[in-house]
């Protein structure tokens, strides 16, 4: 009778212990998924403060520097050195993020880092290739009106996803290359426009119209393995995953192609017809460097979503985001610039906006399946 109730007591005991470890996993349960969905949130929130900043960076800077040559600019190399001398108005943020990520790091210590000199040889390597870049668009931007110039530059997503394919492991999906055939040809297109359509202020003859063009597209492959290598980097090199390494790669880069920039405006002699420039500029000298001024900071705004982009989510990404602004600028450009938009302008548009459709819905259809897998597998756990 002892034995019996012995058995009991223990049979009692263990169910009691199993109850309260089911309740302790529960409880845990629920915490993570909390914690998650938080951090989700979260995650969401920075994409679309990132999409915003890159959206109306892109679009006011592009028309920005427009209008520079518009009324009277002529410096291709200062319409790229604007685009970068903007950086020491991160420095404040900056600061602040190395302040709160100074707890973080301690913890982080441990763990192993990669040289200082790989580092800057990196920084060194996007800053370059960012100046090299920016300059050959503002060419672009100075022998084609502004809705040509932005229809050919969403051909970079076609070149970001040929490097992304080496650098950075990506997959090709039909949707994806449905977009690169849709961006190519869109791109294409611009080259059968009649002389009489194109409307700029230097020249209209064919010539100027063949060598912005092929300006332009070296700038887009440029920007398409700037993208990429931004996100092997912070995969590869960086190995980080803080805001404070996004404003790393802002600002160093930012510096170096300042500088390259910077030599390429004195060595070029450009410098010498700056104060010439200013004098004659249709809008007057406070608004010839208000327009500077403002150049620097939009594209700025158009760095931090950019990169941000790409530690969130992907280079591809980032310069899906790009194209998607391109279709805006060829209608404010009419607006503003009453610039003509012509049949083949619309068809080129229709296919880009097309092209960009067809790379969203393979990212979300991708995300759906991977959220999907990831169900199953905790169900099945």
């Amino acid at each position: 009778m002892a034995e019996s109730q012995e058995v009991e007591l223990c049979l009692k005991d263990n169910e009691v212990k199993e109850y309260s470890m089911e309740d302790t996993f529960f409880n845990n349960e629920i915490y993570q998924t909390r914690t998650n969905y938080q951090k989700r949130n979260f995650h969401w929130l920075l994409v679309a403060i990132y999409v915003v900043f890159a959206l109306l960076g892109q679009s006011a800077a592009t028309l920005l520097g427009k209008l520079y040559y518009d009324k009277g600019g002529h410096s291709k190399w200062m319409g790229a050195f604007v685009q970068f001398i903007g950086f020491p108005i991160l420095l404040p943020c900056y600061y602040i993020s190395s302040l709160k990520s100074t707890t973080t790091n301690n913890f982080n210590s441990k763990q192993p880092s990669t040289s200082t000199s790989i580092v800057a040889l990196m920084y060194v390597t996007l800053g370059l290739i960012a100046a090299l870049e920016c300059y050959f668009f503002a060419l672009g931007l100075w022998y084609l009106p502004v809705s040509t110039y932005a229809i050919i530059s969403s051909s970079q997503l076609a070149f970001s996803a040929f490097f992304s394919f080496f650098l950075n492991s990506m997959k090709f999906s039909p949707y994806i290359i449905n977009s690169l055939v849709l961006l190519t040809i869109s791109s294409t297109l611009l080259i059968f426009q009649n002389e009489t359509e194109a409307e700029h202020s230097v020249e209209s003859s064919k010539k100027k119209q063949v060598i912005g063009f092929i300006c332009t597209i070296i700038a887009s492959i440029g920007e398409g393995l700037l993208l990429s290598l931004t996100q092997f980097a912070f995969e590869k090199v960086l190995k980080r995953e803080t805001f404070n390494v996004v404003m790393d790669v802002i600002i160093y880069q930012s510096i170096v192609a300042a500088c390259v920039t910077f030599v390429g405006l004195f060595a070029s002699g450009e410098w010498n017809g700056l104060q010439s420039e200013m004098d004659k500029y249709e809008l007057g000298k406070t608004s010839y460097v208000l327009n500077l001024v403002f150049i620097a900071i939009t594209w700025q705004l158009y760095s931090i979503g950019s990169v941000g982009l790409i530690f969130e989510l992907s280079s591809l990404f980032a310069d899906a985001l790009s194209v998607l602004a391109e279709p805006i600028v060829p209608i404010l450009a009419v607006i503003f610039f009453h610039e003509t938009m012509n049949g083949i302008k619309a068809i080129s548009m229709v296919l880009a906006i097309w092209g960009f459709t067809s790379y969203i819905y393979h990212h979300y259809s991708d995300k759906t399946n991977s959220n999907t897998e990831n169900r199953n597998t905790n169900e099945v756990i």
